[in-house]
Formats: structure tokens, C-alpha cells, sequence
């Protein structure tokens, strides 16, 4: 239940404040008359205990500016997000230059593989999750008769519940800080449907997209750099950046590309073992499943085996399963690690479980919209305190992106009048994916020196390139890194926007790149031609 504070409390917050301020300053001048300590000092939370560190520090040049790089947050200078990084930062240079200058560079458009965004790339959002949010949005176009004809009966229906849920039927007023209770209810269903185990609506947090779930959990766990998050590698950049923020320790596991990027407990057990000899105590581990950035979808068995490990050693289990909608091949099934922890036995008492979800990804892609929650499990009463806590200090996420996620999780259903069109537009955009992935897949594969593993889910693929010496010593030169040569030269030579595989970690001494899968077919070719005619005159150039 959200906590108020009543004006009387308020009053007695501000009266105990200005006592403290007002004992700090009759210290703080017993002080200068006695020269004795100041030992009660530390007992005001709101002055005194930072007072003197507040004082302006004296500049030896006046006309500096205040905020330099030498002075902000070190944290901040140490995390990297390769995918808005400095390549993409280029692109918007050059996409401008085009602008201006239409015919000025060698090719007319920027095709943009850099990061996981549909809509941007022209994929249509689900028609009936877009009305129930125009319905939502705007109710009072529920009651004119126009209505009906414009909107589907069952988006018409599912807007009135979901109003129904909102107190006052404000999409503009603040939720409960968890997100709307109704809300939460449905998305526990979904999971509940899902994986045949019940779901508690309050152990779900309604998040604006899955990023500040994670933020939060890395909040949470991480006390100094003496605290470890064991992490994949090659690794989404969200993790690494969030760790290095909240000033922990990266404890990095290697997945295994000969075996199609394979997670291998071993791996696992060896990397805790080598942060245990350093110092670092290990909390978690983050599995990215359908992975980020290599595309593969574990096993049951695979997770079994990592569920048994995270139980063993006491970490708590971080599941990124944002692309759970996102798999290509017959042979594999996406399953939560909620499910397979139940399904062996495993409950509250056994493991730490925290799983993200986000409405940015799947065939639904609605990033801007910024929808998602974590599901935690296994976390005390008074630990989830402190996790609410947390949550209500940004008050709440969007409602736009609270009621899309409950639509994600309980989309149209036979007998529905939208759902022929929603198992349309659902199978037309998986299929579609399937197929972009499938074309550049085999096109990575027959470039000289290139090698990809099949992308079994997710969005993107991740090849590796074998570079000449020639090539890495003209990064060198250049202080560059040699994968971000190759795909700075891509990119001014192509328009193809790609972000070089350093952004997300390799093995030493190999290279790759990640390429979405997101263009649209009639652009697919394109990008075919375009990447297979450069890579070739680039291997050309710097050949050994």
C-alpha cells in the first residue's frame, strides 16, 4: 500500500529539521569560542553532517567553469553504452550532411543496424494494442457513437476495464509506485498462462522499460567495488554501464562461440572462484536469454543447470528474458527461469529470482512507449520494503507503458473480434524477422574472413571477422579499437550502421560486430550488397 505523510507528521518533520539547524549553528559557535569537538554534530541528518563539505572550495583560476571532467563523478567517465556510442554519433553527422546536402556522400541514405528499435525502421505497432491506448487516452470518445465503428468491440471493452482499474480514470495522474494493481493482476495471469505456475501481482514492478528494473536491482545489491555481478560476455551494454554507475565490480564469464555462444556452468564456476581469490563477493548473475548481443536461446537443461548453480552458491539469478517472443528456430522454446526453477521443485525459500520484461522488444517493439516490469521472488519482507522504497522514489513509471504491458501479457484471445488480425500482424512480423535473420546470416557467412553463428532469437547477430594485420595496425595508428575501425569505415563508405562487438566485450584478440536484423525486407538487399561490396574492397586494401 502506498504511504502518505499527513500534514501533522509533515509539520513534525520540518519542526525536528529546524532544531537540528538551529543546534548545528549553536555548535558550530560553541566551537569556534571553545575549540572543542564537535561530537553531537553527526547527529543531524540534514546539515550538519555534510555542512562543512558543502562549503565552496576555492578555485585557483575564477574563470574556470564550475563542472569539468576532472571534477564530475569518476563512476560516470568509467561506464560505456557502445550502442549510442561514437559510430552512431557519426551517423547522425552524416545523416545531417545528407540533409543539407543532398548527392554529398556515396550513398542517399543512413540504414541504421545499430540497436534494437522496429518502429523507427518502419514496423507497424499491433493495431489493438495501439486503440485501447487511444481509448485509455482519451475516454471520452468511449461514450459518441463513431466509436464503434472506428474501434474494435473488444478494444472498446478492454479500455473500459483497464479505466475502471486507474482511480479517477486519469492516465495523467500518478499509479501506485509498483504500477496499477489491475494492471499487475493481469500481467500475474499472463505469467501464470505462461508457465503453469501462479504469479503474485505484488511481486511484480511496473518499470519504464526493463533498464530501470535493472538499475534498481544493481542499486540494491551493489555496496562497494568489493561486490561482483557475474555477467556475459559478449554482454548488452546496460549491464556493464549500470555496474560501473552504482560502483561494483564486472566479474566477467565467457560464452563459448564455437558451441553457438553456449553458457557453460563450468565457465561460471571458475570466473566466481577467480573473484572469490580477488576479494569480490559475487551477488548475482545475469543470464540474457534470448541472448543480447549473440542471439542464442539456452536449453532447459542448460538452465536447470544454472538455476542448481545460483542456488548453490547463494546468488541471486537476474534474468534478462526481454526477447522471450523472439525465437526463429522450430527446434528451440523460450522458458522463464521462473518456470524452470518451479518445475524443480525450487520455491521463495530456495533461490533469489528476478525476471525483466519490456514491450520494446518481441513483435510488439514499442520502445518509445517505455513499458516493462521485473517479477522478483525469494527477496524477505523487509528486503522487498527497501525495494519499494526504491520504486516510490521515482514515483511511478508511465501509465502508457504500464497498460501496454499488461496488453503484452494478455493480448487478444480466440472469439476476440481483433484476434484474427492480431495473430496476423503478430505472425507477419515474427515470420518476417525470421526470414531478415536467416538473408543476413548467410550473407555474413560469405564474406571472406567472416563467420556468424545462426541467430536462434532476439534481434540481432554477431558475427566475427577475421581482420588482416595491416588493418589492425592502421586502427592502431588511429588509436582506434580494430572492429571499430572496420565499422567506422563501414559506415562512411556504406551508410550501414553497425556497433563494433568491443562495445560489448569479446575474447582478446577477436573481433565481431553486431547487426540487427530490424530493416525492413525491401531494405534487406541493400544492405546485402552494400556491406558485401565494401568488405571486399576493404580486405582488399589491407591485405597482409
Amino acid at each position: 500500500m502506498r504511504k502518505f505523510v499527513s500534514d501533522k507528521s509533515c509539520r513534525k518533520l520540518l519542526h525536528r529539521s529546524f532544531q537540528n539547524l538551529t543546534q548545528h549553528l549553536h555548535l558550530q559557535h560553541h566551537h569556534h569560542q571553545h575549540k572543542g569537538p564537535l561530537s553531537s554534530v553527526s547527529q543531524s541528518r540534514f546539515l550538519s553532517s555534510s555542512y562543512s563539505s558543502m562549503a565552496p572550495i576555492p578555485s585557483s583560476n575564477p574563470s574556470a567553469p564550475p563542472v569539468t571532467l576532472d571534477n564530475i563523478n569518476p563512476k560516470v567517465l568509467k561506464c560505456e553504452y557502445a550502442v549510442r556510442g561514437e559510430i552512431v554519433t557519426l551517423a547522425q553527422r552524416l545523416q545531417q550532411e545528407l540533409q543539407v546536402k543532398p548527392g554529398s556522400l556515396p550513398f542517399d541514405e543512413i540504414l541504421y543496424c545499430n540497436i534494437g528499435n522496429p518502429q523507427s525502421l518502419g514496423q507497424q505497432p499491433i493495431t489493438f494494442f495501439r486503440e485501447v491506448l487511444a481509448l485509455c487516452d482519451h475516454p471520452a470518445i468511449l461514450d459518441k457513437s463513431e466509436t464503434q465503428g472506428l474501434f474494435s468491440a473488444d478494444a472498446i471493452e478492454r479500455a473500459w476495464q483497464i479505466l475502471d482499474q486507474i482511480p479517477g480514470r486519469a492516465t495523467g495522474a500518478y499509479s501506485h509506485s509498483q504500477g496499477i494493481k489491475g494492471l499487475r493482476d493481469t500481467i500475474a495471469a499472463g505469467i501464470e498462462a505462461r508457465d503453469g505456475f501462479p504469479a503474485d501481482p505484488n511481486d511484480i514492478f511496473l518499470t519504464d522499460g526493463a533498464s530501470p528494473a535493472v538499475h534498481m536491482m544493481m542499486q540494491l545489491l551493489i555496496r562497494s567495488e568489493k561486490d561482483g555481478i557475474l555477467c556475459p560476455i559478449p554482454q548488452y551494454p546496460l549491464y556493464s554501464a549500470s555496474i560501473d554507475l552504482h560502483g561494483g565490480t564486472l566479474v566477467p564469464y565467457y560464452l563459448n562461440e564455437a558451441t553457438g555462444w553456449g553458457l557453460e556452468v563450468s565457465s561460471l564456476k571458475k570466473q566466481l572462484e577467480a573473484a572469490k581469490s580477488q576479494g569480490i563477493t559475487v551477488r548475482a548473475l545475469v543470464v540474457i536469454n534470448p541472448g543480447n548481443p549473440t542471439g542464442q536461446v539456452l536449453g532447459e537443461e542448460n538452465q536447470r543447470e544454472i538455476v542448481e548453480f545460483c542456488r548453490k552458491e547463494g546468488l541471486v539469478l537476474l534474468a534478462d528474458e526481454v526477447y522471450q517472443e523472439n525465437v526463429y528456430v522450430p527446434e528451440k522454446t523460450f522458458h522463464s527461469f521462473k518456470k524452470v526453477s518451479r518445475s524443480m521443485g525450487y520455491g521463495e525459500a530456495d533461490i533469489c529470482l528476478v525476471s525483466f520484461q519490456s514491450v520494446s522488444k518481441g513483435y510488439y517493439g514499442e520502445c518509445g512507449k517505455r513499458g516493462g516490469y521485473m517479477e522478483i521472488s525469494g527477496f524477505s519482507p523487509e528486503v522487498r520494503e527497501q525495494i519499494y522504497k526504491v520504486s516510490s522514489v521515482n514515483l511511478c513509471s508511465n501509465i502508457s507503458g504500464q497498460i501496454l504491458a499488461s496488453l503484452v501479457m494478455s493480448p487478444p484471445k480466440v472469439g476476440d473480434e481483433s484476434y484474427d488480425s492480431y495473430c496476423g500482424e503478430k505472425e507477419g512480423i515474427l515470420s518476417s524477422l525470421a526470414r531478415r535473420a536467416k538473408t543476413l546470416e548467410d550473407a555474413l557467412n560469405k564474406l571472406e574472413g567472416v563467420s556468424c553463428n545462426k541467430a536462434e532469437g532476439a534481434m540481432y547477430l554477431f558475427p566475427r571477422i577475421e581482420l588482416p594485420q595491416k588493418a589492425i595496425k592502421a586502427a592502431e595508428a588511429v588509436n582506434s579499437a580494430p572492429d571499430a575501425f572496420y565499422c567506422r569505415r563501414l559506415l562512411n563508405e556504406t551508410g550501414i550502421v553497425v556497433v563494433p562487438g568491443s562495445g560489448f566485450g569479446q575474447v582478446p584478440g577477436t573481433w565481431h560486430f553486431r547487426c540487427t536484423i530490424l530493416p525492413q525486407e525491401d531494405k534487406i538487399p541493400a544492405v546485402v550488397s552494400r556491406l558485401t561490396d565494401f568488405h571486399k574492397l576493404f580486405m582488399d586494401e589491407f591485405r597482409d
